[in-house]
């Protein structure tokens, strides 16, 4: 069976390894050049993706994730080690700040690799390059899809893409694995009329003014070795959330989120203002004192937009699915597209193992992986859009000078819970699990006591801890003209 993946970033070569040790025969195309041969910090350095806009933007694989790579293709992370990847905890540090967190038997389920996303995609690209069965094309792009009709599928069947060279490539099956880009977007989008939508209310897809705006500086030490015990990686405070997560060889990065429609804070995107508004959160301000790494990387425009591509009931086409943020894209600040789109490519891989060899049956073949996506992910991706929903009017207000109230119980849950993990290692170890997608809530929250325990922590709960307000922070900034 001959698969064709379009876009070579991290679940597209995901999806590849995992559909190549399946044998099948694997081409993987991609608009980008390949990176520079002369390791991690030239590829920091040179490496450039226009086709991925948050490349060079704040990133981290989430438990769950690594999870399913060092137990499916072990091989990616010992490269993205070879690489200089961190092993890293992702509540290490933050229960070395609480009085009762010493560490348990069972924590390594929240072990990570930790890299920036050039670096770890070069490592995955060379194990990719490793295996047998994929054939790497770089520097080229679908144009169009070739499509045929067969009876069984009421409707167009693809059965390959004709390049923007002219070349016409047949395929079994062809994976869209393109990401967040425009181009990924209006191609799948013209072929799924009306497929892109929000499912969520307050969720517009392309609505102005909606998502969030990040700004990243990057930071590396002298000795290869972090400012202190990395902390919870996000932090919501008044009108700005916060992120800090290690990278490879000795970097980092730390991110100052605001609201999309955040003109006054704009001046965030200049390094000293950045600088300046970083120092005003006690807890995170060492991380903001490293050497920095180029300047504030700026990115908008990303809010949750998920395409239905079985609809009503059926097929529009078959012979094309979708994977990771191709299929849906979520609120960077979790830290779970990669997580995510890896765990898309194992759901297409059990759903090819389910339906047999060649693509006899293609209409059957859509909806068996239409239905375990909407079983696996789409719940998780409809929490995550429903909390950005509330999180812009949360910020929304701030700007105003008000407080957000809502009778939503997830997010009520999620503002006490923000908090509450900050002070009890047994309910940090539970938000993490939930947030790492390592188990569902209830799981998660139905061990003895903890509930009680939350809910007194809860209790007089503050909803921002140790930051400014925003009449400091707009004074930090300065005018962002």
């Amino acid at each position: 069976m001959h698969t064709l993946i379009l876009g070579a970033g991290p679940t597209g070569l995901v999806t590849a390894m995992l559909l190549a040790a399946e044998g099948h025969r694997v081409t993987v195309v991609d608009q980008d050049p390949g990176p520079p041969a002369d390791g991690p910090h030239g590829v920091w350095e040179k490496w450039t993706r226009p086709g991925a806009r948050q490349f060079a933007a704040a990133h981290v694989l989430a438990p769950a994730g690594y999870r399913i790579l060092r137990r499916e293709l072990p091989e990616t992370v010992s490269e993205v080690l070879a690489w200089g990847g961190r092993r890293h905890n992702m509540i290490a540090g933050a229960l070395s700040l609480l009085p009762d967190g010493a560490a348990e038997p069972g924590d390594e389920r929240f072990d990570t690799v930790a890299a920036r996303r050039p670096v770890l995609e070069a490592a995955l690209l060379a194990a990719a390059e490793r295996t047998t069965g994929i054939t790497l094309r770089r520097g080229l792009r679908a144009a169009e899809l070739l499509v045929g009709d067969p009876s069984e599928a009421r409707g167009a069947h693809v059965t390959g893409v004709v390049l923007d060279d002219g070349e016409h490539v047949a395929a079994d099956l062809v994976v869209a694995a393109s990401g967040r880009s425009r181009f990924a977007a209006s191609f799948l989008d013209a072929v799924y009329a009306d497929a892109a939508e929000g499912d969520v209310p307050g969720i517009r897809p392309g609505g102005a003014g909606r998502g969030f705006r990040y700004y990243t500086q990057h930071f590396r030490s002298g000795d290869g070795n972090l400012p202190g015990p990395a902390p919870w990686p996000l932090h919501h405070h008044d009108s700005v959330s916060v992120i800090v997560v290690p990278g490879d060889n000795g970097t980092w990065s730390m991110t100052l989120v605001t609201s999309g429609a955040d003109q006054k804070l704009r001046g965030l995107g200049r390094r000293d203002a950045w600088q300046r508004a970083a120092a005003l959160y006690p807890g995170l301000a060492p991380w903001a004192e490293g050497e920095p790494i180029g300047g504030v990387v700026a990115l908008g425009g990303i809010h949750s937009v998920r395409r239905r591509l079985v609809h009503p009931g059926r097929p529009p086409v078959t012979g094309l699915v979708a994977v990771g943020d191709a299929w849906a894209t979520t609120n960077p600040q979790f830290g779970l597209g990669m997580t995510l789109g890896i765990t898309h490519a194992t759901l297409l891989r059990d759903v090819l193992r389910e339906a047999g060899p060649g693509t006899s049956r293609p209409a059957e073949l859509a909806l068996l992986f239409h239905d375990m996506t909407e079983r696996h992910l789409a719940p998780v991706w409809a929490g995550l859009a429903g909390w950005e929903v509330h999180r812009q009017a949360e910020i929304d207000a701030d700007m105003r000078g008000e407080v957000h109230h809502s009778g939503d119980p997830a997010w009520n849950q999620h503002v006490a819970g923000r908090s509450a993990c900050l002070r009890d290692a047994g309910v940090l170890r539970a938000m993490a699990e939930i947030g790492f997608l390592l188990t569902d809530s209830r799981e998660a929250m139905g061990r003895p006591g903890l509930m009680a325990r939350f809910a007194r922590l809860a209790v007089n709960a503050p909803r921002y801890v140790d930051g400014p307000g925003r009449r400091e922070l707009l004074t930090a900034v300065g005018d962002p003209a």
